[in-house]
């Protein structure tokens, strides 16, 4: 039986340049835990652990519906109270705002045909079968990002701002004005690469 695989069926979603270039991202589904806080503590990294609980659980039951795929890549949304900072920048919010202060939505997405209530099944799968209580703050949600720029980030998260810097020319030679949270997919397991060979999509909804 095959198995689908998002990253080959969705090319344009999971694959970016390492230049700025605009691409238009389509609605999709996704489970979702949303916080504050610092990501690499341990709260982070539990509520991710939470998420892929949940994530195997759907996939484990539509596998056994004769319709398995692949559990796709880690996301993230993230913003920071505008008003507050509002003088900050793109490229120097990762270094002049506390990451307390980060809010956050960690996302994995799922196919068109996992429904929503087939993902409450596996939260109550999740926390009730595996003991993970934190799988009680997952939510199911619909996402169209549309218009974005998007870019490859090459190497260690504390480098990104390099990264925003090109977004951030590309966005104003183009006349173009933020429409929406800032987005990383995370194609590299961090817990398992090398910083310098992470390599992370950052995208940036716009209009």
């Amino acid at each position: 039986m095959s198995k689908l695989d998002l990253t080959k069926t969705d090319k344009t979603y999971y694959n970016a340049k390492t230049t700025p270039e605009i691409v238009h991202i389509e609605k999709a589904n996704y489970i979702s835990i949303t916080s504050q806080g610092d990501p690499s503590g341990k709260d982070f990294s539990e509520k991710i652990q939470a998420l892929y609980t949940t994530a195997y659980a759907i996939k484990f039951m539509y596998k056994a519906l004769d319709n398995d795929f692949i559990v796709p890549k880690l996301e993230a949304l993230w913003s920071f109270d505008n008003e507050k900072y509002a003088s900050v920048s793109m490229d120097e919010a990762p270094l002049k705002i506390p990451r307390s202060e980060w809010n956050y939505k960690i996302m994995i997405r799922m196919p068109d045909f996992v429904s929503k209530e087939q993902t409450e099944e596996a939260i109550a799968i999740a926390i009730n079968k595996k003991q993970n209580a934190l799988a009680k703050t997952i939510d199911f949600f619909e996402m169209e990002e549309g218009k974005v720029i998007q870019i490859l980030h090459i190497g260690p998260f504390d480098t990104e701002p390099q990264t925003l810097k090109k977004i951030q020319a590309f966005s104003a030679e183009n006349n173009l004005h933020q429409n929406g949270l800032h987005h990383e997919i995370y194609l590299s397991d961090f817990r398992k690469t090398a910083p310098e060979k992470l390599k992370t999509i950052l995208r940036e909804p716009v209009k």
